[in-house]
């Protein structure tokens, strides 16, 4: 998988409910976190290690959206990585 298309593999679209038009990469994936789906105040990843062993770009990617999306806006969440 690349780095754009590894987006597809994570199940999180699923479980925060994401639109039917995310446009499926890191720029719609961030405009979704930041305005279009709710966002718990706790996360949790089971099975970071596998993910990050497999597609470590998409992986870096998504937690990195998700520290910049807490600095910015929800100070209090907190993200498992499991």
């Amino acid at each position: 998988m690349t780095r754009t298309n590894c987006i597809d593999c994570f199940s999180f679209f699923r479980e925060f409910d994401f639109p039917d038009f995310y446009g499926r990469n890191w720029s719609a994936f961030w405009d979704a976190v930041s305005g279009l789906v709710f966002i718990p105040e706790h996360v949790r990843f089971t099975g970071w290690e596998l993910l990050a062993e497999r597609v470590p770009d998409g992986a870096m990617m998504l937690r990195d959206c998700l520290d910049r999306y807490r600095d910015l806006y929800r100070p209090g969440l907190r993200v498992e990585y499991l």
